[in-house]
């Protein structure tokens, strides 16, 4: 673990010191920057055009603040999150953060996995489906296949994991960031109806209460029995919140300044880490909602968007095949980047949760890290590309059933006095906090009504 000497303040001074102070929170940001919100930010652009691109940057303002306070709190306090959860309110607390997750990461590593395939599909021919019509394992299956078992052999490799997995962060963030900007530029948007975007204001396509509701849809032809859907007009704005405002990747924050070795002396670089890098995140997505708004939006139907191929083909006959390379390895790029980490994340507060070492290169952590990537490909491997969307939409969506847990915790540790030597959390943080918890109650209520009405659905 790097010495905080190595990142004190005036380290800053030259580009080499601050590109290590943006180390931490570029992790979080490719974390968060998965297929679902690549995705989730073209669909919106293709359905509502520039007039959400307030709750994209509401969203990451958010994040920011999130992020800014878990570094302030493994600044502050001697012991990793869940180690002083487990001291102040006991092991059971720790223990339910931790499990709970380990489980949004195998959720979110699952869509990781469908998203690595999405990118991988357009590019090589499927396998050849048999005489029942069913395909066997194709050339990506073994890919994805070799990607997890290669990063598991890195894992294991590795003797120390934070340096060279900030690296590949950076590289994948640069990749990312020419990829998707090729593709703004060419589509030339309109600037003022960007600016219009970042005034709030709700479409003509969202309406109806906050909650989801039950729909009764009549049958085409006599004899169809009359079926019923969860109609969920504000999904969209869901959608991109959840995408861009993750509590589990902000909570992670803490534990990467320590890995980095911050102390007290480096609050102002958690401060300047948290801006840059969640700005990285909100940016890249901007580009894609962006370029889908000015291309896609009004040319088709946003339904006739499926998949990641079905984004890139769309681009094409404007920006020829380019862009459809260009788009998949964007989104292979943002999938690769939160794929490792992300199972890092929910095998590091297992481990802390149940009293392990929680360090990144302890044995416990790599353990239940290998568990995540496994869960995540086995999960995949074993759907059928129809309806891959849609599950990779549900698995970000079951991310904000453990968020109050998160969320509660990291607003319960930043009021808590420092046992290092450091300043109190400032107020501001504490308030940005206090409306993240908010939006994440919110959001774990409308998941929780939608749940409740398709089981109902499903039980008749």
């Amino acid at each position: 673990m790097p010495s905080s000497t190595t990142d004190s303040a005036p380290a800053q001074k030259n580009p080499r010191g601050l590109a290590r102070a943006l180390g931490p929170a570029i992790i979080v940001a490719c974390v968060v920057l998965g297929p679902g919100s690549i995705l989730t930010s073209s669909k919106v652009g293709c359905q509502f055009g520039y007039e959400l691109i307030w709750v994209l940057v509401g969203a990451g303002i958010l994040m920011i603040g999130a992020v800014a306070t878990s570094a302030r709190v493994g600044v502050s306090l001697e012991g990793t999150p869940c180690t002083e959860l487990a001291n102040r309110l006991g092991r059971p607390v720790a223990a339910v953060a931790g499990i709970a997750v380990f489980l949004i990461a195998s959720c979110f590593q699952f869509s990781n996995n469908l998203g690595v395939l999405a990118a991988i599909e357009p590019l090589i021919d499927s396998a050849p489906a048999d005489a029942s019509g069913s395909s066997g394992m194709g050339l990506q299956d073994y890919l994805l296949i070799g990607l997890n078992f290669g990063l598991i052999a890195c894992l294991f490799g590795f003797k120390k994991l934070y340096q060279p997995i900030e690296k590949l962060m950076m590289l994948l963030v640069g990749l990312m960031l020419v990829g998707f900007a090729a593709n703004l530029l060419m589509a030339r948007p309109s600037i003022l109806s960007f600016l219009a975007g970042l005034v709030p204001s709700i479409p003509e396509g969202i309406s109806g209460g906050f909650l989801p509701v039950v729909k009764e849809i009549e049958p085409s032809s006599a004899g169809e029995a009359i079926t019923r859907t969860v109609v969920d007009p504000w999904i969209a704005v869901q959608g991109l919140v959840v995408t861009t405002f993750s509590i589990a990747g902000a909570f992670y924050q803490a534990y990467l300044v320590k890995e980095k070795g911050w102390t007290a002396t480096n609050l102002r670089q958690g401060l300047t880490d948290s801006v840059a890098g969640i700005s990285v995140l909100v940016g890249i997505s901007l580009m894609i909602l962006v370029t889908s708004a000015a291309v896609l939006s009004g040319n088709i139907a946003p339904t006739e968007l499926k998949s990641v191929a079905d984004v890139a083909q769309q681009l094409e006959p404007l920006f020829g095949s380019t862009a459809k390379i260009l788009f998949c390895i964007g989104i292979f790029a943002g999938a690769i980047s939160s794929f490792l980490v992300n199972s890092i994340i929910g095998g590091t507060l297992l481990a802390d949760g149940l009293g392990l070492d929680a360090r990144m290169d302890s044995k416990w952590t790599k353990l239940f890290t290998v568990a995540a990537l496994m869960i995540g490909m086995i999960i995949a491997l074993t759907t059928s590309s129809t309806g891959r969307v849609p599950l990779i939409i549900f698995a970000q969506a079951m991310t904000v059933l453990g968020g109050p847990i998160l969320a509660l915790s990291l607003l319960y540790l930043a009021l808590q006095r420092s046992t290092t030597g450091a300043p109190r959390t400032p107020a501001w943080m504490i308030a940005a906090t206090s409306v993240g918890t908010l939006v994440v109650f919110a959001l774990a209520t409308r998941t929780a009504w939608t749940l409740y009405h398709k089981i109902q659905i499903l039980m008749g």
